[in-house]
């Protein structure tokens, strides 16, 4: 019953805080009141206002205690098992909307206390409560399995809806060994807002409490760098603009590298705890039976970059050759190989070419697309305190919201087109799925932003005007590689290298995950490129570390989406409806068997090694644009 955190995705590029800053108006970030009220998300849709919200926290302080009329009732029979999985949906669905409210409020300015109090409040609330039904799950499976499968095939009188949890409760069995007593389930439930403490002091370190010094951009002119702005520098065509950001960044962090180490260290620490107090060999093996992958999956990603890590150096080399460098250095890893027009993409343009490029998935798709700007699901600007990155956070009963913190750039178009992947995902499956499966699982979810982003970069390459162009967009999709496979699969092999050190008996500080990051830097990177020594440091500010073996699901999730979007494209209505249908799946299936219900095998090396296959041949095509 723990709130669910939104699908995030990894921090965009960013330069200024809104359009007109971004022309040049001003370089500091607006306060939160000055943001016009149409680029502002209507939260009021979740609860009118604070007061309200106060009432629905009130309504939840009444559950306590709920649990006690069943516990120890549930082998009484199935209309007292039913009773119970509702009344638990009831809480569940409470819970979500009391900390989607607070939280997002929280992340609209992380300096407003009175949000983080809120949150704080509800998190308390529902450890609390979790604790009190911590026994549902070891009743549950101490049943006579015979007779709980015969109430799923055949619910008597009173309990038909019982065959809707079916999936739930099947996935619940399959799980068993890993469930235990009902006393120690209550002791780790209450123990949970104790674990979440590394994640939450992390983020108010990282984005409330954290400020960088300014520096001088391309005019030279004194610009606060923020987390925001930092890879809008690294594209950058003044060397000196990148490697000052890159330089003043890590410097920053360095002040506070080993109060990281140890929130890291922690964070780690706790992940083993959970996987050896429920029976797993390794935090791996826990993180990834939620969703019921098998653990070839992921050392089968991680194999496939290794074998095709010679034609990142390729890509690598041509880069240097191109911007005409003897060494790469690591703040010239983003700056794009062609020059494009310097030209600031307003907002209203960027949603419409993002709309043509989705118009492959249908005209439904695309007007449920427009309808949720037109209902402000979106918070558009970057402003003071707010929280960096873009995400889209699904609220079962009112629809999802998207944050962005837009800047202007080709990369935020696609940020657009990712986010309202993950966002119209959980539109159709909320409408499509009862409440148990109308959420999803991060694994898919990184399919549905991906296709969106596969999509509009194969109708912006079909209406390039000229070769400068499609040099252009050719690079930017060699970076998403980079980014989204390359570097994410970088992350995961850094989070199971620490995972493994932590579960072999050693520690991790600053020292020795500042060791390994550059090791794993030095394999990925090549020779190509001079890895200074600032980016030892740079596992210091990924929050995604703090949530185990997540960053993979980018890597799945970019090959399944390149084998989804060339089927929209290819076959047409047959495969979009095969796509639409596995968006509205939801959570009713684990996720392997949604998509290969829609036509990917993830459990082959096969798209991952397909999905590689075209980085090849976009570096191929990109050394014939540049020379």
């Amino acid at each position: 019953m723990s709130a669910t955190p939104p699908a995030a995705r990894t921090p965009a590029p960013a330069l200024a805080s809104a359009e007109g800053a971004a022309a040049g108006a001003t370089a500091t970030l607006p306060s939160r009141a000055e943001i016009a009220e149409g680029d502002r998300w209507r939260l009021e849709d979740i609860f009118p206002d604070d007061a309200a919200w106060a009432a629905g926290f009130a309504q939840l302080e009444s559950r306590v205690g709920a649990a006690a009329s069943v516990r120890g009732h549930l082998g009484e029979g199935p209309v007292i098992l039913l009773g119970a999985l509702r009344a638990q949906e009831e809480i569940s669905q409470l819970i979500e909307r009391l900390f989607a409210y607070a939280h997002m409020h929280q992340d609209e300015d992380s300096r407003v206390s009175r949000y983080q109090e809120m949150v704080d409040r509800v998190s308390t609330l529902a450890t609390r409560i979790e604790s009190e039904w911590a026994f549902f799950e070891p009743e549950v499976l101490a049943l006579p399995e015979p007779d709980l499968r015969a109430w799923l095939a055949e619910p008597p009188a009173g309990a038909g809806d019982l065959v809707v949890y079916r999936h739930k409760l099947d996935n619940l069995l399959r799980q068993k060994p890993h469930v235990l007593a009902a006393e120690q389930e209550e002791l780790l439930a209450r123990a949970g807002e104790v674990a979440r403490a590394p994640e939450a002091v992390f983020g108010m370190l990282n984005d409330a409490d954290l400020r960088f010094p300014s520096i001088q951009d391309e005019h030279g002119r004194e610009v606060e760098l923020t987390k925001g702005r930092y890879v809008r520098f690294l594209e950058s065509h003044d060397r000196r603009v990148r490697r000052e950001a890159f330089e003043t960044l890590y410097a920053t962090y360095a002040k506070q590298r080993n109060t990281l180490g140890a929130l890291l260290g922690a964070s780690v620490r706790r992940d083993w705890f959970y996987a050896e107090s429920r029976h797993y060999p390794s935090s791996l093996a826990m993180a990834l039976d939620g969703d019921n992958v098998p653990a070839s999956v992921y050392d089968n990603l991680i194999a496939s970059v290794h074998a095709h890590l010679p034609a990142l150096h390729r890509y690598l080399r041509l880069r240097r050759r191109a911007l005409g460098l003897d060494r790469l250095h690591m703040y010239d890893l983003y700056v794009p190989l062609v020059p494009q027009p310097e030209r600031h993409i307003p907002y209203a343009e960027a949603v419409r070419t993002v709309a043509a490029g989705l118009a492959p998935l249908g005209a439904d798709y695309v007007h449920r697309y427009q309808e949720a700007l037109a209902a402000r699901w979106v918070d558009v600007y970057e402003n003071q305190g707010k929280t960096s990155g873009a995400y889209s956070w699904g609220v079962y009963g009112v629809h999802p919201f998207v944050l962005l913190n837009y800047q202007g750039t080709v990369d935020h178009v696609f940020t657009i087109a990712h986010e309202f992947g993950h966002a119209l995902h959980s539109e159709l499956a909320q409408e499509a799925q009862p409440y148990p499966y109308a959420g999803h699982s991060i694994f898919v979810a990184e399919v549905a932003s991906t296709v969106n982003e596969a999509l509009l970069v194969r109708h912006l390459l079909a209406h390039a005007t000229d070769k400068a162009e499609r040099a252009y967009l050719v690079n930017h999709h060699l970076e998403e590689f980079r980014g989204t496979v390359f570097r994410q699969v970088m992350f995961a092999e850094f989070e199971k290298r620490i995972h493994e050190t932590v579960e072999a008996g050693g520690a991790l500080s600053a020292d020795n995950l500042s060791s390994l990051y550059r090791e794993l830097n030095l394999l990925y990177y090549g020779p190509e490129v001079e890895v200074d020594p600032a980016i030892d440091l740079e596992w210091a500010r990924i929050p995604h570390f703090y949530r185990a073996y997540y960053v993979y699901k980018y890597a799945t999730g970019f090959s399944a989406a390149e084998a989804l979007a060339e089927a929209v494209r290819g076959e047409g209505e047959p495969a979009v409806r095969r796509y639409l249908d596995f968006l509205r799946g939801g959570a009713s299936r684990y996720p392997v068997d949604l998509l290969r219900g829609a036509g990917v095998d993830m459990t082959s090396p096969a798209p991952v090694d397909a999905a590689l296959g075209v980085f090849v041949r976009l570096v191929e095509e990109m050394e014939g644009l540049v020379g």
